[in-house]
């Protein structure tokens, strides 16, 4: 004979179809983004694997004042490599923006092509694909150079270009004032000699095997290297930030996909235990008579559990098939606006189906098992009379004589359901903490820009080239103020990313920089940036690296300068001159509010100005802004559904004493303000309480991701108004959901007190 209980299930898929929905609804989106994106992930990273073989990319690069002879190319590629010519021009646009253009590669770094055609006659270039959608920029438009018109052909990706780093240094890519291109070699040609850029890149005869074989290999070749060649730069592969950086950050971000996934798992099964113990209490007596008619506790166990592991199990089947189709193509999307991939081949992934679909069924199973096996423990006598404490009552919480009714009645709500509103507590942390993410990073961008911008040391920082006579450096611009600069490197270390340090040797008196330097006591001046970074204050000692040697030096730290911008270090002149064995006058820069236009370009190595120093922000509005956007969605509907389910579990639970109170003649008005006012009373307080707890979370993540995976650094800064938007939006929410309740409360007849009568 077939089971009766089998045909409950229908009618409590009828009763509790808005619950179920609303689960449904969430572990479908939640399990189909994170397949998705664990598909995309896992197909991209295969892809950028691959390109290294497939478009041959180079073991490394290297620049130089001037072109090779061809007597020193012989002595390099006598060092067991390759060497191949990879110069190129840079042409600032009409739209402020600079483009390298290259000559089209056939041998090394080859190009792919995304759309159009690759450019054959003089005056067309392909252009790189993401700069092109951010500068919205199609086939066949025409780039206004300086004196000089460009057809675009074609949409392209270089493969040492997948993150577009205009300087191997920067902290941060642009790929929106900064862009790569490739001309045929015809038009290529055509290129005013004098603006070419030197570079060179190699490949080993023998490819090494690891990392470590790797970097022995870069450090032995430097070594032999800068015998023959005065380098002006030198950029091995494993260093390449425009090469290595895109495959870094997409293998970093999976874990945390990953435990997202996880995380809004187990507040679900939780969720589902909590509802199926309110279940369990209104029937418990029918529990009781059929654990006295012979049906034994596993029986009743699997019943229960059946209707979350089939939710869970759909749940996970179809997020997995939207996974497949439309998340990945979200996901890639998200790919494709912050890095400039090649294209790539949806690849199965059967770690990813585990992760998203095996996992989270046996989450829910474990858990729901867990609180449930202890809720049906109990005697069949004891699910008869309705009491389901496996202690002895205890005695209520004493209130205050003189409160109110309504007060006191509100107060017995929340102590009744302190299990659920623990739950709720986890959830609203959860929530909060994704959307103080997706509130935060743009607002604490937008104070970094705005700080820059109010906080230059100068308009315009010139870095000069070095030339043989110091009087073509001179210039006659009033507003402008001589400094020594010297780039070293940051030690290597496990937490942290080596980066390059800025030391500044500035003249005394500076109206620029204003520092209290003793010329008597020796020491150096830290940026605030890079002393919050790595948490150094005065009197610590600092140790920094010559980027292309073994090379070290020590510092000791006299005190902070209050620049939030770089990580730079800051000293006398004429002592930075003398570390690093200078002429005692020389200088290599100038600070200026104004534009110098009495010194010739060719002697200018680099102008640094506003755009240069808000890259950083600008291209995480470009990378992220999408993402805020789609994470605090998420928080405000992982929010709804937990106070939804909750509230409906409490009003559920009340539903005889809501019947009574009916009967004793209270209107529906009166009922909400004792279970909904109780319930807005917990939800505020818990908005209020989680708002600290979530800020320091975050200022630690926030901490972590700016170490680990960024060059730079960015105050972590809360603007007050952000703890006003999440109050307000989780009160909005809540508000939302009050108005479900109202309703479920209306929807409780006078007669369900007299189901359950002894």
């Amino acid at each position: 004979m077939k089971n009766p209980l089998n045909k409950r299930y229908i009618r409590e898929l009828k009763a509790e179809l808005g619950k179920y929905l609303v689960i449904f609804l969430l572990m479908t989106g939640t399990i189909g983004f994170v397949s998705g994106f664990l598909v995309a992930d896992g197909s991209m990273i295969a892809a950028y694997d691959e390109s290294f073989e497939k478009y041959n990319i180079e073991h490394g690069n290297f620049r130089t004042s001037g072109k090779l002879a061809n007597d020193q190319k012989k002595a390099v590629e006598d060092l067991d490599v390759t060497l191949y010519d990879n110069f190129y021009m840079e042409e600032e646009l009409a739209n402020e923006s600079v483009l390298r253009i290259f000559k089209e590669r056939t041998k090394v770094n080859k190009v792919c092509l995304m759309e159009g055609d690759l450019p054959e006659h003089t005056g067309e270039i392909a252009v790189d694909r993401m700069y092109a959608d951010n500068n919205d920029i199609h086939t066949g438009d025409i780039l206004e150079g300086e004196g000089r018109e460009y057809k675009v052909t074609g949409l392209v990706a270089l493969p040492d270009y997948s993150c577009l780093f205009s300087d191997n240094s920067d902290s941060m890519f642009d790929a929106v004032k900064f862009g790569v291109a490739v001309a045929a070699e015809d038009f290529f040609e055509e290129f005013d000699e004098d603006k070419l850029v030197y570079s060179y890149s190699w490949l080993y005869d023998k490819a090494p095997e690891d990392d470590i074989e790797e970097k022995k290999k870069s450090d032995e070749f430097m070594e032999e290297l800068v015998k023959t060649v005065p380098l002006e730069d030198y950029v091995p592969r494993y260093l390449n930030q425009a090469i290595q950086f895109t495959g870094e950050d997409m293998g970093s971000d999976r874990s945390m996909m990953i435990l997202l996934l996880y995380i809004i798992m187990v507040i679900l099964a939780f969720v589902f235990a909590v509802t199926i113990s309110n279940t369990i209490n209104k029937e418990s007596r029918v529990i009781g008579t059929l654990r006295a008619s012979g049906y034994t506790r596993r029986e009743l166990l699997l019943h229960y559990m059946l209707m979350p592991f089939l939710v869970t199990l759909a749940g996970a089947l179809i997020g997995n098939v939207l996974g497949y189709t439309w998340f990945k193509d979200v996901t890639a999307g998200m790919y494709y606006g912050s890095y400039s991939l090649t294209t790539y081949v949806t690849l199965w992934n059967g770690e990813a189906f585990l992760l998203t679909t095996v996992v989270p069924v046996l989450l829910m199973i474990i858990i729901n098992y867990v609180v449930l096996s202890r809720r049906l423990k109990l005697s069949p006598l004891k699910f008869i009379r309705g009491d389901l404490t496996k202690r002895k009552q205890r005695r209520a919480v004493p209130l205050p004589v003189g409160m109110r009714f309504f007060d006191r009645f509100r107060l017995r709500i929340i102590f009744q359901n302190m299990g659920n509103y623990m739950v709720l507590l986890f959830g609203i942390l959860f929530a909060n903490l994704l959307l103080m993410f997706g509130l935060l990073i743009p607002s604490a961008l937008d104070h970094y820009r705005d700080y820059i911008e109010n906080h230059m040391l100068s308009e315009y920082q010139y870095i000069l080239k070095t030339v043989p006579y110091e009087d073509e450096l001179e210039t006659e611009n009033g507003d402008a103020e001589k400094f020594s600069a010297y780039t070293l490197r940051t030690l290597d270390s496990e937490k942290y990313k080596s980066e390059d340090i800025t030391l500044y040797g500035i003249e005394e008196g500076s109206r620029y920089i204003d520092l209290d330097i003793d010329p008597d006591k020796k020491g150096v001046y830290l940026s605030s940036a890079y002393a919050s970074k790595y948490r150094i204050g005065p009197g610590d000692k600092i140790r920094l690296k010559e980027k292309y040697e073994n090379k070290t030096y020590s510092f000791q730290v006299a005190g902070i300068f209050p620049y939030e911008s770089t990580l730079s270090v800051y000293m006398p002149i004429q002592e930075l001159n003398e570390t690093f064995d200078r002429e005692r006058d020389y200088f290599n820069g100038y600070f200026s509010d104004s534009k110098i236009t009495d010194i010739k370009e060719e002697y200018i190595k680099t102008v640094i100005d506003k755009e240069d120093l808000t890259k950083l922000s600008r291209q995480l509005d470009v990378s992220m802004g999408g993402m805020m956007r789609m994470v605090n969605l998420f928080a405000v509907i992982m929010f709804m559904i937990l106070i939804y389910l909750l509230s409906k579990v409490i009003i559920e639970k009340n539903a005889q004493s809501i019947s009574l109170a009916k009967i004793l003649g209270y209107t529906d008005c009166e009922i909400s303000r004792l279970y909904i006012a109780a319930n807005s009373i917990v939800v505020i307080a818990l908005l209020i309480l989680s708002l600290p707890v979530t800020r320091e979370i975050m200022e630690y993540l926030f901490r972590e991701i700016m170490l680990s995976k960024m060059s730079g650094w960015i105050t972590f800064y809360v603007d007050p108004v952000i703890y006003i938007q999440m109050l307000l939006m989780g009160i909005g929410t809540y508000g939302a959901v009050s108005l479900l309740e109202y309703r479920r409360v209306r929807r409780i007849r006078m007669d369900a007190v007299l189901k359950n009568v002894e």
